[in-house]
């Protein structure tokens, strides 16, 4: 087509996408997560520096994430159906197309299978027949290269979006995320994420710092009095609503105190309010829930006020919390991890 117009095509592959979005929201000094809406917009500017062009002309006309999923059952087993159903709806508003493949299970392990072959396919096909000028692929494994190949036969430049970081996790292990080497070999544009963020968050340029989410302050909620649950544990039947502070925080996971034992809870636990404006010793409200090895846990976390206390529960309070400390429950810290939600 004889047209100024750059027709730009986006490409996710989503667990890779997600990876790098929780990297800046936990470990990096940013901690945010990468908002697509502020992506594309650097993606629009980006292609037109590339391609020498007003970015008016330079347009994102199709977008799409694949992404392997658990099963409706298993996602409830885990507490994700919310989660994945806020993934959604983000990618909804954004007009992204969502493209879903079941997780299947080898040697007792989730494992994503056939994600990559899909993106390939999609890619090369609309390509071809939306006459795309631009593919930018959000990805970082070399399984992509014989799409960049084939794309490049057809005429169709390919901007990378690649990051190169290393980060030690929550056990302590060191973890690297860098794009394999041939894909930056054959693509138009290897853009090297990393670099631009940091030089660009050092500079208060507006196009890096608009990558990120804004997490508005948390809402403040009214006082209420702690509550006492009873039953087989201290934490009371699954449901029970209680309020207590924080112990511990430490990589995106966290415990509530609830003698006699810490109620653990992830960032995907928040009901509201962001993780990362948590601070250890502040309250929060909680639900009593149950994790996948049939452990107490706290689901629908959010900071609130300190509860008015009556006279004497002060110090009842304060007794259980002083017992509890003594009781090195420190051990929770290496027996409760991410992957026990």
């Amino acid at each position: 087509m004889n047209s100024p117009l750059i027709r730009i095509g986006v490409f996710y592959d989503g667990n890779y996408f997600l990876k790098i979005s929780d990297y800046y929201y936990f470990q990096h000094d940013r901690k945010a997560r990468i908002s697509l809406e502020g992506l594309h917009e650097f993606i629009r500017h980006q292609v037109a520096e590339e391609e020498d062009v007003d970015v008016r002309l330079s347009q994102i006309i199709d977008s799409r994430f694949f992404r392997g999923r658990l099963s409706a059952t298993e996602a409830r087993d885990k507490d994700r159906l919310f989660h994945d159903r806020l993934l959604d709806d983000i990618l909804m508003n954004m007009g992204i197309s969502t493209h879903y493949m079941p997780l299947k299970t080898r040697d007792g392990r989730l494992q994503e299978k056939g994600i990559d072959v899909w993106l390939s396919l999609d890619a090369l096909e609309l390509a071809m027949h939306k006459s795309l000028d631009v593919i930018v692929l959000i990805a970082g494994d070399s399984d992509y290269a014989p799409l960049i190949k084939k794309l490049n036969t057809v005429g169709t430049r390919v901007m990378l979006l690649n990051w190169d970081f290393k980060y030690t996790d929550f056990k302590g292990e060191n973890r690297v995320t860098r794009a394999s080497q041939q894909l930056l070999d054959q693509v138009t544009y290897p853009i090297q994420m990393h670099e631009i963020i940091d030089q660009g968050l050092t500079d208060g340029d507006e196009l890096v710092d608009a990558l990120f989410v804004n997490t508005p302050e948390p809402a403040a909620y009214p006082s209420t009095k702690p509550v006492r649950p009873t039953g087989p544990t201290a934490a009371g039947p699954v449901g029970t609503i209680g309020i207590s502070t924080i112990k511990n925080l430490k990589n995106g996971f966290g415990f509530v105190v609830m003698p006699p034992n810490n109620l653990f809870f992830s960032y995907a636990d928040m009901a509201e309010g962001d993780f990362n404006d948590l601070l250890e010793g502040d309250w929060v409200e909680f639900t009593v829930g149950r994790n996948h090895r049939d452990e107490d846990c706290a689901r629908n976390v959010r900071k609130v006020e300190a509860p008015e206390m009556e006279e004497g529960d002060e110090d009842d309070y304060g007794d259980e919390q002083e017992h509890e400390d003594h009781d090195e429950h420190d051990e929770h810290e290496s027996a409760h991890s991410p992957e026990r939600m």
